[in-house]
């Protein structure tokens, strides 16, 4: 495999100039102290960290890793060996090469390094190991999907963002404990907040660290926020926005996308479901709307899959924010619901909705009782903690919201039902429903699992009983 190499330059004045409005303030602004994770422990080393799996455009055949080490080890290299049941996995490992990126942080230069795993074997189990300067890391395990539709479990997280290890660990890791056999993660975008209270890569430490070696062990499925993308000034003085550089590094993705996007834009079809991933960011901010919704229309008409999953950051339905987001309502909205998607994840609004019908939660129910069959239904939820109140609309559309709360998703997914069951941070059931396929549409009903009552602030009363700590957008 050809090694390519690439420099990026990301220091504290990327960070500092992300606040900016104008020159002037720029100059200001980086003078300010940049708040850094306690004891300084992000630093790159001469074994690899930040090891992060994702799958490919067919993960039944094809996976990825990305990986970070300081500058002593200059290629990507990694082993990969269909598992076996002693300790002798090197035996028949094979070597596999891939690219390397060099990012400047605020640490110090470091090389993220991807390689890609191709020609595997379907519903197997491989094991892999990647090299540092001072060695190999641990073996990691992983299972290839099936080619055929079997089921399997996915989580489903929010924003994690701020308070990334502090708060935002202890929900992952409850996801992680409490329900064996996740098969893939997926990520609503805003995975760090990049902008706002940390480094930049002490949030990647943190978002890393938070996630720990279950990051290198199941694919994972992210999409971009705005919060992934910095902001810029132009030599005119106006601002604009550009992705930042740890997002193409720490991503192995397709790159199956639609141009000039497809450092973000992707999907992968795994055991029966089409998981496709658009940047609203790109769309709003960057002139992709068209590209973006005429490549979204294209690749669900091409699909093949049982279920198809819509997974992007700014919602289209929000539960916090005065307005929807127009520009993606009016594009993208009209093109799931002719080709029939099944599940829209989004994140954004710190606040929990899932909605059934945008004529609201009574007329969604008195349609499900009328025999008619389910649209798409759209899910907004979060998982670190920072916390957006309410909207007006919360109290009488979405079917089910939540404030000030923390949570996570579980979709356990078969050939003709879809079950989708969300979590509080210690573990209690939220919410959930079932999605039932049939040749004239979904059918879905609510569960039958007692769940815990709406939560949301009484005045500046949290749910909890402690300081409401949702903010008004």
């Amino acid at each position: 495999m050809i090694r390519k190499r690439r420099s990026f330059h990301f220091g504290l004045s990327l960070t500092a100039a992300a606040l900016l409005g104008s020159a002037a303030s720029l100059a200001a602004q980086e003078a300010a102290p940049v708040p850094r994770s306690p004891g300084l422990p992000y630093a790159p080393r001469n074994l690899p960290d930040r090891i992060v799996l994702t799958p490919g455009a067919d993960p039944a055949r094809d996976m990825a890793v990305a990986f970070r080490t300081d500058t002593g080890q200059a290629a990507a290299e990694a082993q990969i060996a269909v598992s076996v049941d002693g300790p002798t996995l090197e035996e028949k490992a094979r070597l596999v090469t891939g690219t390397t990126t060099s990012v400047n942080s605020s640490y110090g230069p470091a090389l993220y390094h991807q390689v890609r795993f191709t020609g595997l074997a379907p519903d197997t189990v491989y094991t892999y190991r990647v090299k540092g300067a001072a060695g190999w890391s641990e073996w990691y395990q992983f299972r290839t999907a099936a080619e055929e539709a079997k089921p399997f479990r996915f989580l489903y997280l929010g924003d994690i963002q701020n308070g990334i290890l502090t708060y935002a660990s202890r929900v992952i890791r409850q996801a992680f404990h409490a329900n064996g056999d996740i098969r893939l993660v997926v990520h609503a975008g805003d995975l760090v907040g990049q902008r706002d209270d940390l480094d930049h890569d002490d949030e990647w430490g943190e978002w890393n660290q938070a996630g720990g070696y279950n990051y290198a062990i199941v694919p994972q499925v992210p999409a971009t926020g705005n919060h992934e993308y910095v902001d810029v000034l132009k030599p005119d003085g106006s601002e604009s926005r550009k992705l930042g550089p740890y997002w193409p590094a720490q991503f192995a993705l397709p790159a199956n996308g639609v141009d000039p996007v497809k450092a973000t834009t992707y999907y992968t079809d795994y055991q029966g479901v089409r998981f496709i991933v658009l940047d609203g960011t790109a769309a709003i901010d960057l002139g992709s709307m068209k590209a973006q919704t005429d490549w979204l229309d294209a690749t669900l008409a091409a699909s093949k899959a049982n279920w198809n999953v819509v997974l992007f950051h700014q919602p289209v339905f929000t539960c916090a924010r005065p307005n929807d987001t127009a520009e993606i309502k009016a594009a993208w909205k009209p093109v799931f619901e002719k080709r029939r998607v099944d599940l829209v994840l989004q994140g954004h609004d710190h606040c929990y909705s899932r909605l059934t019908a945008e004529a609201g939660r009574a007329a969604g129910a008195k349609a499900r009782a009328d025999g008619k069959v389910q649209g798409p239904v759209y899910l907004v939820s979060v998982t670190g903690s920072k916390m957006y109140r309410l909207n007006d609309r919360a109290g009488s559309q979405p079917d089910k919201i939540a404030e000030a709360t923390e949570l996570y998703q579980i979709v356990d997914v078969e050939p003709k039902r879809l079950r989708f069951r969300t979590f509080t941070a210690s573990g209690k059931l939220y919410d959930g429903f079932d999605l039932e396929r049939t040749a004239a549409g979904n059918r879905l009903s609510e569960i039958a699992e007692p769940t815990l009552a709406a939560r949301t602030c009484s005045g500046n009363v949290g749910p909890d009983g402690g300081r409401c700590v949702a903010k008004g957008k």
